[in-house]
């Protein structure tokens, strides 16, 4: 299963009025110091907070009315699962949204306040994914995955419509679906810019798949960077080959270095979840240098106000 651009143009049409296109703001102080301009692509400020408002609105308006019927159910670390609930109560659509026990209370009560049923599964995101599973086998319901799904990439593919063509694109990276589906519209567009994953030192699945040559298990670990944990799925289907024929690199980021950059952006007045800042955080620990234009997606609002508050706390 692939996703082509014709699919993602499809995804535009189909969302266009469900969610916003975010602007590009350039990053003054970065560009400054870089030399290169760099421009942030506010993707955090979409109705959820977060990116995942595309996929999931894609998704949800591709399925047939006796799907919708059943009721939809998904697995989250809790943006995807923020902008299912969003898409299903507008459509009147019931809907089902199962976490572990690592996702942040935050996103927890986001999610039950769209109107969604919250279950807790277990530990890991791989235990939730059971749950969906069950769900599906045994109460009928359909399941529109976080990531591994056609509709879901194209979705968030339009981000990539909407950024241009500059000389490098940095994509939170996690189980792909955001970097699949980017990476597909940047490279059709512009096959000669380069298209980055960033993700966190551990936990990072997709990281240590590429890394493998195919699919594999990772524990979970609590990070800064919580949207960007959980695994890819060993029967992963769309994302790991787009990643891994699409991205020209993915980086590891530490703690601090997140840290960093989520302290660098609420400076700017960016508020922003661990997960959004890993763009900015490469630049600024030297881990990408930028040769020209370069974007960086932000990709999500989510983070918990008294973690934000004591990050921007701390000595930089």
């Amino acid at each position: 299963m692939t996703v082509t651009l014709d699919d993602i143009r499809a995804a535009a049409e189909r969302i266009r009025g469900h969610v916003i296109e975010t602007p590009l703001v350039r990053d003054e102080a970065l560009s400054a110091r870089l030399g290169q301009p760099v421009w942030l692509k506010c993707e955090y400020r979409q109705t959820t907070g977060a990116f995942k408002l595309r996929g999931a609105t894609n998704a949800i308006l591709s399925l047939p009315p006796e799907a919708l019927a059943r009721g939809v159910v998904t697995a989250s670390t809790g943006n995807h699962g923020r902008a299912l609930a969003h898409a299903a109560r507008a459509l009147d659509v019931p809907a089902t949204v199962c976490l572990s026990r690592l996702v942040p209370g935050n996103k927890v009560q986001a999610i039950r306040d769209l109107g969604a049923q919250v279950r807790i599964a277990g530990a890991s995101q791989d235990e939730a994914m059971a749950e969906v599973a069950r769900a599906v086998a045994q109460e009928g319901m359909t399941e529109i995955p976080p990531f591994d799904h056609k509709a879901v990439v194209a979705g968030q593919g339009t981000i990539g419509l909407e950024i241009g063509t500059p000389e490098t694109v940095l994509v939170p990276l996690s189980g792909g679906g955001l970097a699949a589906g980017v990476a597909v519209a940047i490279k059709a567009l512009a096959p000669g810019t380069r298209v980055i994953g960033l993700t966190m030192e551990n936990g990072a699945a997709m990281a240590a798949s590429l890394a493998a040559g195919h699919p594999v298990e990772v524990a979970e670990t609590a990070s800064l960077a919580d949207s960007l944990g959980g695994g890819i799925g060993l029967q992963n289907r769309v994302t790991f080959a787009l990643c891994r024929a699409l991205l020209d690199d993915v980086i590891l980021l530490t703690e601090a270095e997140i840290a960093q950059g989520i302290r660098h952006l609420g400076r700017a007045g960016h508020v922003v979840e661990g997960a959004a800042s890993v763009g900015t955080a490469a630049l600024l620990a030297g881990k990408v240098v930028p040769q020209g234009p370069t974007v960086c997606i932000l990709s999500g609002a989510n983070i918990d106000p008294a973690l934000h508050a004591r990050i921007m706390a701390e000595a930089a």
